[in-house]
């Protein structure tokens, strides 16, 4: 099946050369800021600020219940769900064998390690709680966490880019590199793929559908096609992007990635199918 969509899409390879960028962003003495720490700052300042500015938007949102008292306690409760989740995610999901073996490094997350599935998991959970506490919907707070997502997104794979991490397999089409953590072989940028597909070109399609057609005021909308996309997306990119070296290929050809991303696609088209019924049937 690679091989099909390998020859379905080749190309002339464009070879670009890696480009020479610290991934420590600033020191202040001892202490090191980070391309990537500095994507999680950026990306949750971005979605504390944006969730308000749509909130507020009477344009494009009906919801009287979501103040900024909630919104403050979701990005608190998220940055908590999305550390723990991502943590834990990847200790399950792709590292299971290791730390089983190795408990205390579980709490190491200095050492990297994070998976986005396991993240957003922690979200969906800091969600519910928020929605609980608030006695609002869990879906009004759910699509304003997922448009704004896909910026952090964005600038976590070009910080996934700029430190040489989860590169790409040998590359006959579309983009080669070479990375310093790498082989001597051209790659797939795929965090660069990544960034466009799951981070600018969702953000522009969901905030489309808010301005355009209002879809914020039909909840649940936003978080299924989120769901769908960004589950296409990973799904599509993951041929492009080396399996973890720990795991490999976990069926046939199919990656932890595409495992991970199927249910997120599936259930987005679910979301959709019963506000599709539920509209129909008003």
């Amino acid at each position: 099946m690679i091989n099909i969509f390998l020859i379905l899409f080749e190309i002339n390879v464009i070879y670009l050369s890696f480009p020479s960028i610290s991934p420590v962003f600033f020191s202040i003495g001892p202490l090191d800021i980070r391309w990537y720490s500095l994507a999680y700052i950026v990306g949750f300042i971005f979605a504390w600020r944006y969730i308000k500015y749509l909130a507020s938007n009477k344009a494009v949102s009906h919801s009287n219940s979501i103040n900024e008292k909630l919104i403050d306690d979701l990005i608190f409760y998220s940055i908590i769900g999305l550390i723990i989740g991502a943590r834990l995610g990847y200790v399950i999901f792709y590292n299971y064998d290791y730390y089983s073996e190795n408990l205390i490094e579980i709490l190491y997350l200095w050492q990297g390690g994070l998976s986005f599935h396991g993240g957003l998991l922690g979200i969906v959970i800091a969600a519910i709680i928020i929605s609980k506490l608030y006695k609002t919907t869990f879906f009004e707070i759910s699509d304003l966490i997922c448009v704004s997502a896909p910026v952090g997104i964005f600038f976590g794979r070009i910080s996934n880019f700029i430190n040489g991490e989860l590169f790409g397999r040998p590359s006959n089409f579309l983009i080669g590199m070479k990375f310093p953590n790498a082989d001597n072989q051209y790659r797939h940028p795929s965090q660069l793929y990544e960034a466009f597909l799951e981070g600018l070109l969702l953000f522009i399609i969901l905030n489309f559908l808010i301005f355009k057609f209002k879809k914020l005021k039909n909840p649940g909308i936003i978080s299924g096609v989120f769901l769908m996309l960004y589950g296409l997306f990973r799904f599509t990119v993951e041929f492009t992007r080396e399996p973890d070296i720990q795991l490999g290929f976990v069926y046939h050809f199919l990656t932890m990635g595409m495992i991970l991303s199927l249910p997120m696609f599936l259930a987005g088209i679910l979301i959709l199918v019963i506000k599709s019924i539920k509209n129909d049937t008003r």
